[in-house]
C-alpha cells in the first residue's frame, strides 16, 4: 500500500499511468482513533486506512475493501484480531461481521464503549467544522434492550429468491435473516423474514407504538400497486403515541413517512427541547422541517392561544397528518414548503419570532437557512441533528451571525450503529 498523494485527474496518476486498485490487499495495521461513519483509523506506510469492525488501540489484520494506490484514504475490513481492546465484546448478531449485514457498525462494542466514541466524534467534528471544544455527553434512550430490540422501522431487501434479509456495506446483496437483533419484536413477529415476496425487491415493516404492526411490501415494477389488506400501499398510515415527562400526544403518520425508529426517541426529544426553549406564554416560534409536527403541537400547546407557530414541512403527506391531528390548536400554522422557500418572504418583512425548532435532514439545515434564521432575532434556537458534521457547519455559520451554542448534547438513539443524535441550542452571544 502507497503513502503517495492522490494525483489530480482521479483514478490516473500524473504520468497518465492508471492507479493500481488495492481491494483485497492485506496488511496489519495499529488502530488509533475512530472516524465519523464508524471507521477505525489506522495508517499503512503513511496511507490513511478507514477500518470497520475495529476499535481505537487495536492491532487488526485488514483488507482493503475500497481504494487504489495513491489514494488519499482506503477503506478496510478488520478480518483478524491481533490485539483486542478492553472494550471488545462478542457481538450479538451472527452477520455482523466482515462481509456481513452492513447495518450494524458497533455490535463488537460494549454499550458504553460505543457512546464514548459516538460522543469523540460529535467533539472532533465540533472542533475541526465549527472551532468549539467542547465535553458532550451521549446519554441512552429509554425503551431498548440493553441495546437491542429498539428499531421499529425496518425495511428488509429481497433476493432473487424472494427471501427478505439486509445487505452487507456498499453491496447489491441480499442477506437472507432468522431475526435481526436490532429490531423489535413487533417487527420480527410479522413473519416478514419467513415469508417469501416473489416480485418485490423489498418490504417495509412498521411497529407503531399504537396498533399492530404494517408490511408494506415494494415491488421490482414501480407501475404495479401494492395493496395491503385491501388498502393501497400509499395509503397506510399509522398511529404513534408519544408520552413524555413535558408533553403526550397521539400522531397520524404515513406507514413509510419520517418517524423516529427508537421506541424512546420522540418523547425523550421532546422534552429534551422543550426544557432548552422553555416556552411562554404568547411566543412566536418557527418548526422548520417539521414531519407530523412532534415539535409543533408541543411548543403550541405551550405557547397557548396568544402565541403563534408557524410548521414548515416539504413532505405533503406529513402536513396533512399534522393539519388533521393539530385542527384544534389555531395558533398552529402549517405551511407545505421548503424551508428556505418560506423563510425568504418572512426575512425580507422583518419578521421576527422568539423560538425556532431546526430539524433538518442529514445534510443539515445549510447557511442560507442558517443566516434567515438568525436575522429573525430569536431568543433561543432549538437545532436537533441526525449528522455531527452537518450540525458543526452550521453552527459555525450561526457564529458568525452572532448565535452561540450554549449547550449541546447527544442521545443514544441507534445502538450498534455509529448514528447518534445530537441536540444543540443556540442562544444570542453576550456581548
Amino acid at each position: 500500500m502507497s503513502a503517495a498523494r492522490e494525483p489530480r485527474g482521479g483514478s490516473e496518476s500524473r504520468r497518465g499511468r492508471p492507479k493500481e486498485s488495492l481491494v483485497g490487499a492485506e496488511s496489519e495495521v495499529d488502530l488509533t482513533d475512530i472516524a465519523h461513519g464508524g471507521h477505525a483509523v489506522g495508517r499503512v506506510e503513511g496511507q490513511v486506512v478507514f477500518v470497520r469492525h475495529g476499535l481505537p488501540g487495536e492491532r487488526v489484520r485488514i483488507v482493503v475493501t475500497k481504494g487504489r494506490e495513491g489514494d488519499r484514504f482506503v477503506f478496510a475490513d478488520a478480518v483478524e484480531v491481533l490485539r483486542a481492546s478492553e472494550h471488545r465484546v462478542e457481538p450479538r448478531c451472527p452477520v455482523s461481521g466482515p462481509g456481513g449485514c452492513g447495518g450494524c457498525d458497533f455490535q463488537h462494542v460494549a454499550l458504553p464503549y460505543q457512546r464514548e466514541l459516538k460522543a469523540h466524534v460529535v467533539e472532533t467534528q465540533l472542533a475541526r467544522l465549527a472551532g468549539l471544544d467542547r465535553r458532550v455527553e451521549v446519554r441512552p434512550v429509554p425503551g431498548d434492550e440493553d441495546g437491542l430490540r429498539w428499531r421499529t422501522r425496518v425495511e428488509f431487501a429481497v433476493d432473487e429468491q424472494g427471501r427478505a434479509g439486509l445487505r452487507p456495506q456498499r453491496s447489491h446483496d441480499v442477506i437472507p435473516l432468522a431475526d435481526c437483533p436490532i429490531a423489535t419484536p413487533g417487527v420480527v413477529g410479522t413473519g416478514v423474514l419467513a415469508e417469501e415476496w416473489p416480485g418485490m425487491r423489498a418490504v417495509d415493516v412498521i411497529a407503531p407504538s399504537v396498533g399492530e404492526a404494517v408490511l408494506v411490501p415494494i415491488p421490482t415494477d414501480d407501475e404495479i400497486e401494492v395493496e395491503v389488506d385491501g388498502v393501497p400501499a400509499a395509503e397506510q398510515f399509522v398511529v404513534e403515541r408519544v408520552e413524555g415527562e413535558r408533553w403526550a400526544g397521539e400522531f397520524e403518520v404515513h406507514a413509510r413517512g419520517f418517524w423516529q425508529v427508537h421506541p424512546g426517541a420522540a418523547a425523550t426529544f421532546v422534552d429534551h427541547v422543550l426544557d432548552l426553549l422553555a416556552p411562554r406564554p404568547g411566543e412566536r416560534a418557527l418548526d422548520l422541517y417539521a414531519g407530523v409536527g412532534l415539535f409543533a403541537r408541543a411548543i403550541a400547546d405551550a405557547v397557548g392561544p396568544e402565541g403563534a407557530v408557524l410548521a414548515v414541512e416539504g413532505d405533503e403527506r406529513a402536513c396533512t397528518s399534522l393539519a388533521a391531528d393539530a385542527a384544534d390548536l389555531e395558533q398552529l400554522e402549517v405551511r407545505h414548503d421548503a424551508v428556505g422557500t418560506a423563510l425568504a418572504p418572512l426575512v425580507e418583512g422583518g419578521d421576527e419570532v422568539d423560538l425556532v425548532v431546526l430539524d433538518p435532514p442529514r445534510v443539515g439545515a445549510g447557511a442560507e437557512v442558517v443566516t434567515d434564521l438568525c436575522a429573525m432575532g430569536p431568543r433561543a434556537i432549538a437545532y436537533v441533528a441526525c449528522d455531527p458534521a452537518a450540525l458543526a457547519r452550521d453552527l459555525a455559520t450561526a457564529a458568525e451571525h452572532g448565535y452561540v451554542a450554549t449547550d449541546i448534547t447527544g442521545f443514544d438513539a441507534f445502538p450498534m450503529t455509529h448514528h447518534v443524535e445530537t441536540i444543540a441550542l443556540l442562544e444570542p452571544a453576550r456581548r
